[in-house]
């Protein structure tokens, strides 16, 4: 581990494909989750809800419906609508990545009624092994202007939050589709 509680590995994924370069009124930030989603599904199934750019209602709590415009490719854009409960009520976005084979997906705000000014965010997949066995680390940064009235630490503890709750979300719905999927039935007499 290093000084900010990441592994060298986690950092050198940072390093390698979350490249944000914040200006003097912005904020950044990286969290990581661990899902123990095993193989077969694992990587390959948390990718499935991730690249989804057109259903991130799939493991995103916050959002409650979305339309793309347009086929689904680099440029395309999402009308998201915001559940109650945040200070938000819709969000416009635009796919800046899609990479199948690296397991990256880049998404920025352009729009909408909510505090996210010039947010951009990058979540990428890896491999990983979890208490032995197969897992999938998910990475997730992003820039973001500071609200007006609050600090950078603030601004930056609300948008970690929401992203925790994604994240958790996502882990929740992929292992809980792992362990589905490993059941075998009872044979009945």
């Amino acid at each position: 581990m290093n000084g900010n509680g990441l592994s060298s590995m986690e950092s050198e994924y940072i390093r390698r494909h979350h490249r944000h370069e914040p200006a003097e009124n912005q904020c950044s930030s990286a969290l990581v989750k661990h899902i123990k989603a095993p193989l077969p599904l694992g990587l390959v199934f948390v990718w499935s809800l991730v690249r989804r750019f057109d259903q991130p209602q799939k493991y995103k709590p916050f959002i409650s419906r979305c339309v793309v415009q347009g086929n689904l490719e680099i440029g395309s854009l999402r009308e998201v609508d915001v559940r109650s409960g945040l200070p938000a009520t819709t969000s416009t976005e635009r796919l800046e990545l899609l990479d199948d084979d690296e397991h990256i997906l880049s998404i920025r705000i352009i729009g909408g009624d909510h505090r996210l000014r010039n947010y951009s965010s990058i979540i990428s997949l890896h491999p990983e092994i979890i208490d032995g066995r197969p897992g999938t680390l998910v990475i997730e940064s992003y820039v973001v202007d500071i609200a007006e009235g609050n600090t950078s630490d603030e601004t930056c503890h609300f948008v970690d939050a929401l992203i925790r709750c994604n994240l958790k979300s996502l882990a929740d719905v992929s292992e809980r589709h792992a362990v589905q999927d490993h059941t075998e039935p009872i044979d009945r007499m």
